[in-house]
């Protein structure tokens, strides 16, 4: 265990977290609702701290991340558990880990040994990804602290359920984030999530204002937040935020507790991308439908290709010094 960062301690032994949104008070001996944040006699620890369930060496496309160092490399890492339950995860096996099992596991690996491999690795950036990064904040925390003295960027790829207190603490390290919207319904947060809608909203604006790279995705699952005024509601607050930043549209498969839903078809996440287009905003991709033309980067000014992919593989880079070679168009990101 690693004692924990970012709580307070209350009456009789109890503690309050301060890493989530959640801000669970947790009595002696009771878990967070993460199921890796423990109390023991007063004092709050992580149970995850360097015990790394997965370790991956990604293109950064797969974060996805498609404005930030195009075609690098990002180490990937994650421990069991999540602040969120949602009914749709792809990772359930290892988030509700510790909820439904009782289980942590993994292996040993601190943060000298993570930054090793990512720099053999020839990775760009080391992002924090596969479960919710918030909840090993410990162990993301001293990891992106050296790795950006060895000249690595770090990568959150989180629901954004993180507190204030947390993202002040990690922001002087964190370079880039890709943040779930995963729908502009408090009821459909709190229903099929476990959580609330809010909150992410504040995170998103908040790492926008501390000059983070944010690109937001949403999982457009069918029947549950795929209305078309849902999804303008969506543009509309992110191009009122700022309309260079990239929204991701991905496509539902049936999984976890979902199964009785079908995928999304590649009409709705067409037509999607279309809205967010309509509304504004410069930067919209669909996902999980390789080799759709809403993959590609185009130019938001002249229409120029500037970017063409196929899944997470780049097959045209046509950015110069970060510009369109056409009309001369500064392009928004970081290492374009």
């Amino acid at each position: 265990m690693k004692k924990a960062m970012l709580y307070e301690k209350l009456a009789d032994k109890k503690v309050r977290c301060k890493l989530c949104s959640h801000r669970c008070v947790i009595p002696e001996g009771g878990h967070g609702i993460c199921g890796v944040r423990v109390n023991k006699g007063g004092e709050l620890y992580s149970l995850v701290y360097k015990k790394v369930v997965a370790k991956h060496n990604d293109p950064i496309e797969k974060k996805p991340l498609y404005h930030f160092y195009p075609g690098s490399l990002s180490f990937s890492i994650a421990t069991v558990g999540c602040n969120f339950r949602c009914l749709f995860c792809q990772n359930a096996d290892i988030s509700q880990m510790p909820r439904e099992e009782g289980r942590i596991v993994g292996i040993d690996t601190s943060p000298e040994e993570i930054v090793e491999e990512a720099l053999r690795a020839e990775a760009k950036s080391i992002a924090y990804t596969y479960t919710e990064p918030t909840i090993f904040f410990e162990l993301a925390y001293e990891t992106a602290k050296l790795a950006a003295t060895k000249g690595l960027k770090n990568v959150f790829v989180s629901n954004g359920y993180m507190s204030k207190e947390a993202l002040e603490t990690i922001a002087p390290y964190l370079h880039a984030a890709n943040i779930d919207l995963k729908s502009f319904q408090d009821k459909f947060y709190k229903e099929v999530c476990g959580a609330r809608l809010q909150p992410v909203l504040d995170t998103i604006s908040n790492m926008v204002e501390k000059g983070i790279w944010v690109e937001v995705t949403t999982l457009l699952i069918p029947t549950l937040n795929d209305s078309e005024e849902e999804l303008r509601e969506i543009a509309r607050w992110i191009y009122r935020l700022n309309p260079d930043i990239p929204w991701h549209i991905s496509r539902f498969y049936p999984t976890y507790r979902l199964l009785h839903i079908p995928p999304t078809s590649v009409g709705k996440i067409r037509r999607a991308r279309e809205i967010g287009l309509e509304e504004g905003l410069h930067y919209v991709y669909t996902g999980n439908v390789p080799g759709d033309d809403g993959e590609n980067t185009y130019c938001h000014q002249c229409g120029n290709l500037l970017i063409g992919r196929y899944g997470y593989t780049i097959g045209h880079y046509g950015v110069e010094n970060g510009r369109c070679p056409q009309c001369g168009t500064t392009i928004p990101g970081v290492g374009l």
